[in-house]
């Protein structure tokens, strides 16, 4: 069986009979009423050698014949030709009404990018909650943020390449010089070269089973005998919490029972514990509500985004800081269980020297001989 391929053409209008197009069925069209490929050449605007050409192409591909004609004779369809044009008349009348429809669908789409106040932002970002909800909110505001989710690392280094205008990341509020957050993060980003928005504080904890009938209450818990343990994958900012807090708790990852199980985002280790597959999970407390699940608070965590200094000024970015300080976006975050845009700053721009204070430049000692 062939398969089928769709394109489209933007223009300034609409063709008369603008259904989804095919050269060949035009090339069919146009042979079989005009009765020779010199005269359906001229009727579309082709040369004798394109039609040609094409038809021949078109044979070899199909692996039938698709025009005949005598010397002297009109030029005719083969029956396969016939039977090409027939299935294109039932498929485009069966199909009319989506066809419209998803020409209508495209065309919206499109009329974002000749919308002068209408702005796309890139953001690649550690998995969130409150950026799925600032997307939908954004949107109706006529700023698309394009949200690709991923690890923390591989987010800020898709910034610094140049793959997105934004990053998203998040730390423990303050972490300190000696933190593993300080040695993950602090060459991927430069005072000078980047800057940090305020977004959010949110909670990280222990995703628990309905009722925690394990009875978990801290992160020490999980290493217990028997217990099933879900994180996440390496490079992401909740996989680098996690080893913080069992390095602060003196803790081995090794008794950690599922150290290895890698899971893309707080809702799939949700999801996991949930079917049963394990017993607990570190991540935030709007996946486990999402779930119907119990959450054990660990920690108040701040989640950044950063962009280049140089992308400040832009147009999309000016949009999202807007959207960020609006007190609708503010309201929407009070709602979202385990977040809080109190002390969060969002909007700001923030210095990254006092947000992540692990850049410590000694002055030079000037000697006096």
């Amino acid at each position: 069986m062939h398969k089928v391929e769709l394109s489209y053409l933007l223009s300034p209008e609409r063709g008369k009979d603008a259904l989804i197009r095919n050269p060949l069925m035009d090339l069919l069209h146009a042979v079989r009423e005009q009765g020779s490929i010199t005269k359906a050449a001229h009727a579309l605007d082709l040369s004798y050698r394109h039609v040609w050409g094409a038809l021949k192409k078109w044979e070899q591909t199909l692996g039938r014949t698709l025009i005949v004609w005598d010397k002297g004779q009109r030029a005719q369809l083969t029956e396969f030709g016939e039977k090409l044009l027939w299935a294109e008349r039932q498929a485009q009348a069966r199909l009319a009404p989506q066809i419209e429809a998803l020409r209508g669908d495209i065309e919206r789409a499109f009329s974002t990018a000749f919308d002068d106040d209408a702005h796309v932002l890139t953001l690649y970002a550690s998995h969130d909650a409150a950026l799925s909800a600032l997307r939908d909110e954004a949107a109706a505001r006529r700023l698309h943020l394009d949200i690709r989710f991923m690890g923390s690392v591989d987010a800020i280094a898709a910034l610094n390449s140049g793959r997105c205008m934004m990053a998203g990341f998040h730390t423990l509020d303050r972490p300190s010089t000696s933190s593993l957050a300080a040695r993950t993060y602090r060459n991927l980003l430069k005072p000078g070269l980047h800057k940090l928005i305020g977004f959010a504080h949110r909670k990280q904890g222990l995703i628990v089973a309905k009722g925690n009938p394990r009875r978990i209450r801290q992160l020490a818990d999980m290493q217990q005998p028997g217990l099933r343990y879900v994180n996440r994958a390496e490079g992401t900012g909740t996989r680098v919490l996690l080893d913080e807090l069992l390095a602060q708790d003196g803790l081995g990852a090794g008794k950690l029972r599922g150290y290895d199980s890698q899971e893309p985002s707080h809702t799939a280790v949700a999801q996991a514990v949930a079917s049963g597959a394990a017993d607990g999970g570190l991540g935030i407390e709007a996946a486990a509500r999402e779930k119907g699940l119990d959450f054990v608070p660990l920690v108040q965590e701040r989640y950044h985004l950063v962009c280049l200094k140089s992308a400040l000024p832009q147009a999309p970015v000016q949009a999202l800081l807007a959207e960020l300080q609006s007190a609708a976006w503010q309201n929407t975050l009070a709602r979202l269980p385990g977040y809080t845009g109190d002390q969060a700053q969002s909007g700001q721009v923030l210095s990254l020297r006092a947000m992540l204070p692990w850049w410590n430049y000694r002055k030079a000692k000037i000697s006096h001989s």
